[in-house]
C-alpha cells in the first residue's frame, strides 16, 4: 500500500524525526522489509552482546528491541481505534516504566526476535484491512491530533530510529 507520507498537521512535532526516515514508498512493504533487516541485526548477537549498554544510564539491546515491541503495540492499538473512528482521546505511555516494568534482560535474545515478529506481524494484518478513508480518519493521542496514516509512519520511523541507535552507539 502506498500512504503518502502524512501531513504534519496529522502529527505532534515530537514523531517529524521518525516520519522523516521512512523512505517514500509502500509503507506496508518498508514494514516487511525491516523486519527481516531487525532479524538479521538480533541473528548476528550474542547473548553477552545484547546486554551491552554504551553508557551506565541507557538501556540494553535486549530492553531496545523490547521497547520497539511494545512502542509497536502502543501505537497499533492507537492506530486501530484512530481508523475505526473513534475520537476518544487516547493517553500517552511512559517508556521507562514499560522498560522498569519487564525483564527483558533476562528473556533469550531468540524470544525477543520472536515476539518482534509476532508484533509486526500483527500490525501489518491490520493494515492489510483497513480502506483508503481509514487512513485519513484523525483521533487525538497524547493531547494532539493524529490520524491512522501518521500512526502507520511512526511505527517504522520509531524503528528506524532505534536501529541507527543501536548500530551507532552499541556495535
Amino acid at each position: 500500500m502506498t500512504l503518502a507520507k502524512p501531513e504534519q498537521t496529522e502529527y505532534n512535532a515530537f514523531y517529524a524525526g521518525y516520519i522523516a526516515q521512512v523512505p517514500e514508498g509502500d509503507v506496508t512493504a518498508h514494514l516487511k522489509e525491516q523486519l527481516q533487516k531487525t532479524a538479521g541485526l538480533v541473528a548476528g548477537l550474542t547473548e553477552a552482546q545484547a546486554l551491552h549498554r554504551y553508557a551506565e544510564d541507557k538501556w540494553s539491546i535486549k530492553e531496545v528491541l523490547g521497547h520497539i515491541a511494545d512502542t509497536e503495540r502502543v501505537m497499533s492499538y492507537r492506530l486501530l481505534r484512530v481508523a475505526r473512528g473513534d475520537t476518544t482521546p487516547l493517553p500517552g505511555f511512559d517508556q521507562d516504566l514499560f522498560i522498569r516494568g519487564t525483564a527483558f534482560d533476562e528473556w533469550p535474545l531468540q524470544r525477543l526476535a520472536d515476539e518482534l515478529a509476532v508484533v509486526r506481524q500483527a500490525t501489518l494484518s491490520l493494515f492489510a484491512g483497513l480502506s483508503p478513508a481509514d487512513w485519513l480518519r484523525e483521533g487525538s493521542a497524547s493531547g494532539y491530533p493524529i490520524t491512522a496514516r501518521a500512526l502507520a509512519y511512526i511505527i517504522a520511523g520509531h524503528e528506524l530510529h532505534h536501529l541507527r541507535i543501536i548500530q551507532e552507539r552499541y556495535i
